[in-house]
């Protein structure tokens, strides 16, 4: 099975994360990076607002086929209880998705709120399946049981298909 990890990362957090379960899973990794960079200031400003509403901003790449690949594990963290307007844009940029499994992940320093929920809506918007979903808190991307059984979630849905 082929995995492809797609995620969006503000301070690193998200970026360390995928790096150990891809290590684990192997698999391919595309991280979305907004054209426009947030500073501290207007992360949590504008960036909130914007997650809020459920925004996309504007990311490289523009454009993510998964056609190829059999599971898509995507990852963001939280910014005012949503994903980021980039992990929005990562969505809405996928091709290929329809009949597609996927694995959802978040990472906070609190409460996801509405992340997880609002992102099985939008993959399910492009035919895509939810299978799995994790919450982080930042503590818990260093706890090696947790991320342990984030990468079993994955490996059991690869063996699965």
């Amino acid at each position: 099975m082929k995995i492809c990890f797609i995620y969006h990362s503000y301070s690193g957090i998200t970026r360390k994360l995928v790096k150990k379960v891809q290590a684990d899973c192997g698999g391919d990794v595309v991280e979305v990076v907004p054209r426009q960079r947030y500073n501290t200031l207007t992360a949590y400003t504008l960036g909130c607002m914007r997650a809020r509403n459920g925004e996309c901003d504007p990311i490289d790449p523009e454009v993510i086929d998964v056609s190829g690949y059999d599971l898509i594990v995507i990852g963001t963290p939280v910014w005012a209880f949503r994903a980021t307007p980039a992990a929005n844009a990562a969505i809405a940029a996928l091709r290929g998705a329809e009949g597609k499994k996927a694995i959802v992940f978040a990472t906070c320093g609190g409460s996801p709120g509405e992340t997880i929920p609002r992102i099985r809506e939008a993959l399910a918007g492009k035919g895509t399946r939810v299978i799995g979903e994790m919450v982080f808190a930042k503590k818990d991307t260093e706890d090696e049981e947790k991320v342990a059984a984030l990468a079993r979630m994955i490996m059991d849905a690869a063996e699965g298909s």
